[in-house]
């Protein structure tokens, strides 16, 4: 018997994970409609012949109250007491219901289609200074790295010479002082 209370706490356990996954108000103590079609997809309760999706929304719709959106753990038994005869068609009910709960004990939201963040290949490409050219170039150094400030404005050149004079600096050396 200590199996069977086991596997309920895992039961619960996975009840509450999929009741609070993709809701941040989500308490865990009740369950969507939406969360709960996820877990009999996740946990495999729905198969395709004897139980899909369609029957799931019956179900949930047919144990929750009347006014309510939700369902509650006793609620979310209830449920899977009637797809277990639904997916286990020929086994006893209680048999029936037993495979449904170690389909679920222990399982976890999947993160299938999550959107991953973007490969590195395109951020590589951007970044690659060698590809820069024109004035986006004087941007970076010889190694690569960012010169802030300094590679996007244009600072004044106030030493009285024309800019890229190659002569610039030589005034006082051309200029004899008088004596």
């Amino acid at each position: 018997m200590a199996e069977g209370s086991m596997d309920m706490a895992e039961l619960e356990s996975s009840f509450k994970k999929f009741a609070i996954h993709g809701d941040t108000k989500a308490t865990g103590q009740e369950m969507t409609g939406k969360n709960f079609v996820k877990l009999c997809k996740d946990c495999r309760v729905i198969d395709g012949k004897g139980v899909t999706s369609t029957d799931v929304d019956i179900i949930f719709t047919k144990v929750k109250s009347k006014s309510a959106r939700v369902i509650t753990y006793e609620q979310f038994k209830q449920a899977l007491k009637e797809l277990a005869s639904k997916r286990f068609k020929g086994k006893p009910e209680e048999e029936a219901l037993q495979e449904v709960y170690k389909l679920i004990a222990g399982k976890e939201p999947a993160n299938i289609g999550v959107t991953k963040p973007a490969k590195a290949g395109a951020v590589d490409r951007l970044t690659d200074t060698a590809k820069y050219t024109g004035s986006h170039k004087e941007r970076f150094n010889e190694e690569g790295k960012g010169r802030g400030k300094v590679g996007r404005e244009d600072f004044v050149d106030s030493s009285g010479y024309v800019g890229a004079y190659k002569g610039a600096g030589t005034y006082d050396e051309k200029v004899k002082p008088d004596q």
